[in-house]
């Protein structure tokens, strides 16, 4: 008997994922942009008063320790998680099946467990630009000291919902709705056009 293979998820920016070096980069690229198409993107809610088993919930299975207050948040390079609004946490893990390991420890006394893998799409921007190309499009502030690593953001650019966390010095990754994805990605790398830019 021939083994049962999930199909991999067909990514929604492939008609305009064009990789190599675009934009004004005769002196170089000063961003990286890519789709990191993780296992696991999940949406938790705690309810009232439940905030804090629901953090030890995310800490026991991923290992992620939250500080407390939204927008606090933590990455290991395999895993992330962070908050975007009292009681509601983002977690995402490079490996498929998270929701169900959530469930089993998340009881409906504590809260919900959402997995939105197949309905969002990761993307990576990186380089010495990446706050600059991202502050064309939201109105937050991303230098380090206001938006420190692990931390999370929930945001809008023209009406398309985007969850943004800081992964790196110079790195953050941003998680948009699937049918809206092709028109961020070529919104985005719109935007990175002037700095030059490099799709991997």
């Amino acid at each position: 008997m021939a083994e049962h293979q999930i199909p991999q998820r067909q990514s929604p920016l492939e008609p305009d994922y064009r990789v190599g070096s675009h934009g004004d980069f005769e002196h170089g690229v000063d961003v990286i942009l890519t789709e990191t198409r993780p296992g696991s993107i999940l949406q938790l809610a705690a309810w009232p008063g439940e905030e804090k088993m629901l953090m030890s919930a995310i800490r026991a299975i991923t290992g992620l320790a939250l500080p407390d207050g939204a927008g606090g948040g933590a990455t290991d390079g395999a895993r992330a998680a962070f908050g975007f609004a009292p009681g509601r946490f983002t977690v995402v893990d490079e490996t498929e099946g998270l929701a169900a390991s959530f469930a089993r420890v998340v009881t409906p006394a504590i809260g919900t467990v959402t997995d939105l893998s197949h309905g969002r799409t990761a993307i990576r921007i990186a380089g010495p630009k990446a706050e600059w190309v991202l502050a064309k499009l939201f109105a937050i502030d991303f230098a380090l000291s206001a938006f420190p690593l692990g931390a999370g953001r929930s945001t809008t650019h023209h009406d398309v919902f985007t969850q943004i966390q800081r992964t790196g010095a110079d790195q953050f990754d941003m998680y948009v709705f699937r049918s809206f994805a092709r028109s961020f990605w070529k919104t985005l790398c719109h935007a990175s056009e002037e700095v030059g830019y490099e799709v991997q």
